[in-house]
């Protein structure tokens, strides 16, 4: 990343984004782990702008309030600029401006909320280029087959930029330039704050456009120059959910791509989807049908999937998760989860645990080496080194009121089919015999049995189910000859 640092970064966010046709603002929707406009201001803060400006409108409170949300978990508060009911960019851009303090210089980057694939060495390089040029305007472009309805660069015979013209305003030469402009600028901040004013609204929209300061500024003898990017899905915006969708899968290739080369193996990154905040260590297999959403961290060794959902879950090096879900737990190293097992919050699991099929936890402590082997609810539960709970097991943690905890000691052995009724503690050492339902204490070395005792009654079968195949199958064995 280039050393050059913007004093600031100007996010345009107030557009209404009707073609998204939904009642979320455009630039909340979610798109790899954060929002449209949470990848703009990543790429800002990245950049080391000193100030950051969100400029909003539609949907104000709500565009605001995230804001303010993520300034309360960030070091470089974001600043929130309303625009007003003139419409266009350099209106926009006006508004930011008034929200900087009045003595900042240097160098603005205006930049939009819906290019969620912009990056901070891309801010950073188009500012380096503008500081290296002496440039009072730089425009970031790029180079389209097929350049549609975006804005042309129209360059002078110098190649410098001398102007941009609106598709609609364009005529047909200018059209036919393939030159585009991706509506991410880099100017001199005096330079923008005297020529802001001087741009009208008589044009095809009736709107205030930003690219009109380029004219501006070459009249009063400014360089304006043109920083071209290669990369042009980092200027694609978001502007209806097919391109939401088209963006999330490019973003999320990208994200795969990173973790591979940083030695994870993705078999099938087509079914594997990562959140840009996901951390995973070296020489971890990743398994087709995987997603690892919001914070999750991997370590190293792991082999995650098939068919697996993790969200903001830890899993230590060694471990194994197949086939299970996971949200907000975490699982220790060298142990195994799934399948078919759902890690609810507040479930820790240790080292060499085993969480196994069709298992449910939820604010559970399962303790180093202990076992959930299959088929159980495990809920509000402490349960210590080396325990197993058999199968079938249910921890009845709510009497309809209030949830209670149950307390399984050290290398203890629940056997299946058991009911654990909450607040219980069975203690370190301590048998709870298969089918039994346990209210109260167990000590240590002790078996608890808590079942009906068994009766066996002649006849029933020949009295209640008479001509059946069973009471057939029982008259047959009944005169059979006995062996000794």
């Amino acid at each position: 990343m280039s050393d050059a640092r913007p004093s600031a970064v100007i996010i345009l966010a107030a557009g209404e984004g009707t073609r998204m046709k939904s009642k979320t603002p455009k630039v909340l929707h979610p798109i790899g782990g954060d929002t449209l406009l949470g990848h703009a201001m990543r790429a800002a803060s990245g950049a080391g702008a000193d100030s950051t400006v969100v400029v909003i409108r539609h949907q104000r409170d709500r565009v605001a309030a995230y804001v303010e949300e993520r300034n309360a978990s960030s070091g470089t508060p974001v600043i929130v600029a309303d625009q007003d009911e003139v419409k266009g960019t350099g209106r926009a851009a006006e508004c930011g401006l008034d929200a900087l303090p009045a003595d900042l210089t240097g160098t603005v980057v205006v930049t939009m909320g819906d290019v969620p694939l912009l990056t901070a060495e891309t801010i950073s390089a188009l500012t380096a280029a503008h500081v290296e040029a002496g440039a009072v305007a730089t425009v970031m472009t790029s180079v389209l087959e097929d350049a549609k309805m975006y804005g042309r660069i129209i360059r002078g015979a110098d190649g410098s930029v001398e102007r941009i013209v609106e598709f609609k305003d364009a005529t047909e030469p200018e059209r036919a330039v393939r030159e585009i402009n991706s509506g991410i600028y880099a100017f001199d901040l005096d330079v923008l704050r005297r020529q802001l004013p001087r741009v009208g609204t008589d044009n095809a929209q009736g709107e205030k456009y930003i690219t009109d300061v380029i004219a501006l500024a070459r009249e009063e003898g400014g360089h304006v120059i043109a920083h071209v990017l290669e990369d042009l899905w980092q200027t694609e915006g978001v502007n209806d959910r097919t391109q939401l969708a088209q963006l999330g899968r490019v973003l999320n290739d990208r994200v795969c791509e990173r973790h591979m080369r940083a030695g994870v193996t993705i078999v099938d990154p087509a079914t594997t989807w990562i959140d840009v905040d996901v951390t995973i260590g070296a020489d971890t297999v990743i398994r087709p049908g995987t997603q690892l959403l919001g914070a999750t961290s991997i370590g190293e060794d792991v082999v995650i999937g098939p068919d697996v959902t993790l969200v903001d879950t830890e899993v230590h090096d060694g471990a194994e998760v197949k086939r299970a879900e996971a949200h907000l737990a975490v699982i220790g190293a060298g142990a195994t989860v799934g399948p078919y097992s759902y890690l609810r919050p507040g479930t820790e699991l240790g080292a060499k645990g085993k969480i196994g099929g069709f298992v449910e936890t939820k604010n559970a402590k399962i303790g180093a080496g202990a076992k959930v082997p299959h088929l159980t609810y495990c809920g509000d539960a402490v349960i210590g080194d080396g325990a197993n709970i058999g199968a079938g097991t249910i921890f009845a943690n709510y009497d309809g009121v209030s949830k209670g905890r149950t307390n399984v000691g050290a290398h203890s052995f629940v056997g299946s089919n058991s009911v654990l009724v909450a607040p219980l503690d069975i203690a370190d050492g301590a048998y709870v015999a298969a089918g039994s339902a346990i209210t109260g204490a167990v000590e240590p070395g002790q078996i608890a049995i808590a079942r009906g005792q068994q009766r066996n009654v002649d006849g029933w079968v020949e009295r209640r189910r008479a001509g059946t195949t069973t009471a057939q199958a029982a008259q047959a064995a009944q005169s059979a000859p006995r062996t000794s």
